[in-house]
């Protein structure tokens, strides 16, 4: 089982060149993606097995015809088969729950661009 073949997800993401073990690898285990795909900068990868990314959007005011900076934050499942660190530019896209907090899993890292 060490020479699995990484599977497509149905995304045109570049595939990992390492391979993992983890059941909840979009790539090498069974998780179906399926739903939105954010981009994000990844703040934190202290939990283990997962990362904060923070999203920054505009918000538009309608009465000042203006528009807003807002942020959010999404938990994200980091399969081991994908190096990231913080301040790296990720792609994120949603999954069944995995646990209460995480719903998205991380499929591409900004340097394989």
């Amino acid at each position: 089982m060490l020479d699995k073949e990484t599977r497509y997800i149905g995304v045109e993401v570049t595939s990992p060149e390492r391979t993992c073990e983890d059941k909840n690898c979009p790539f090498h285990g069974t998780l179906s993606v399926r739903g939105q795909i954010l981009r994000g900068i990844v703040e934190s990868t202290q939990m283990n097995g997962s990362a904060l990314v923070r999203r920054d959007y505009l918000h538009k005011i309608d009465k000042f015809e203006r528009y807003e900076k807002r942020h959010s934050h999404y938990s994200a499942h980091l399969p081991p088969c994908l190096d990231v660190e913080v301040g790296d530019e990720v792609k994120i896209m949603e999954c069944r729950p995995l646990s209460k907090s995480i719903s998205f899993v991380v499929i591409e890292s900004g340097d394989s661009e």
